[in-house]
């Protein structure tokens, strides 16, 4: 069965730590289908067309020897339920779906959108995110539904304590890849610029 990573992110811009989570992905995966998702819990600043160009910008800076990162711009939905139900439909239903999530969403879990039915039909992949500790109380509902060794576990990565959000409050370049500063530069997309 094809071990398969969906990485949806509504990250506003991708950093250098959402791009370090793609190439653990790419190396511990057999394919990992990544693309730009509306997270109904937050505002963005951007429109989705221009977060997943500057997420196609991301990727195409990755060294990826298994040629396995691909962009899926249709698995974007408000709802993730019909996310894998998509990936079904491009990948066939007998591949293994691994969910991947910021530690900062697990205890958003419960609350979304049928969850239940969503994790009897996909692993989660829980990336641990500083500023976010993975206390056991907020792994509960994961619990219920499963096993901790069957539905889902812990990535060992270490990721570097930076954001989306440090970035749009600061501007510091060394959060994001140049391509993604200068497309930035070039259509003014946050408002830091504006005062500059």
């Amino acid at each position: 069965m094809t071990k398969i990573a969906l990485f949806g992110t509504s990250a506003d811009p991708p950093t250098i730590a959402h791009q370090m989570i793609i190439k653990w992905l790419s190396q511990n995966f057999e394919l990992v289908a990544v693309w730009a998702s509306e997270n109904p819990l937050k505002n963005c600043q951007t429109s989705l067309v221009k977060r997943a160009y500057m997420l196609e910008l991301l990727i195409e800076e990755i060294d990826d020897p298994k040629h396995n990162i691909s962009i899926y711009d249709e698995l974007s939905y408000p709802k993730t339920l019909q996310t894998l139900k998509k990936a079904k439909e491009i990948f066939g239903r007998k591949a293994d779906f691994f969910l991947v999530i910021g530690s900062d969403l697990v205890c958003q879990i419960s609350s979304w959108y049928k969850a239940e039915e969503l994790l009897s039909q996909v692993k989660l992949i829980v990336m641990p995110r500083l500023g976010y500790p993975l206390a056991e109380d907020e792994f509960s509902f994961l619990n219920e539904i499963g096993s901790k060794n069957e539905k889902w576990f812990i990535a060992d990565v270490e990721l570097p304590e930076i954001s989306s959000t440090d970035y749009r409050k600061s501007g510091h370049k060394n959060l994001i890849i140049p391509r993604i500063n200068n497309y930035i530069e070039k259509h003014q997309l946050y408002e830091w610029q504006k005062t500059h």
